[in-house]
């Protein structure tokens, strides 16, 4: 955190992961994780919540550190604006 600015890495970090849990809920879902089998799947309940299953998983890839994304897109925000990257 900079000085003068309490919490203001905070918002970057949530941004960024966000974005990061937000790129990886559609590669899953273009990869067919979340989908519905063919034999012996949960109906149409199955099809409504498999989406939010979906997203979930990819909100805490991202919160471990997913494809690391979120770090360069952290990085990226702070130089734009003058904040000091943590380590």
């Amino acid at each position: 955190q900079q000085a003068g600015l309490p919490g203001a890495r905070d918002p970057l970090r949530d941004a960024a992961v966000a974005f990061e849990a937000a790129f990886l809920t559609e590669m899953l879902g273009h990869a067919g994780v979340g989908g519905t089998p063919d034999s012996f799947g949960g109906g149409a309940g199955e099809d409504a919540f498999s989406s939010l299953l979906t997203r979930e998983h990819a909100r805490l890839l991202a919160e471990k550190g997913g494809l690391g994304l979120a770090d360069a897109i952290e990085a990226s925000l702070a130089q734009r604006y003058g904040l000091a990257a943590t380590e």
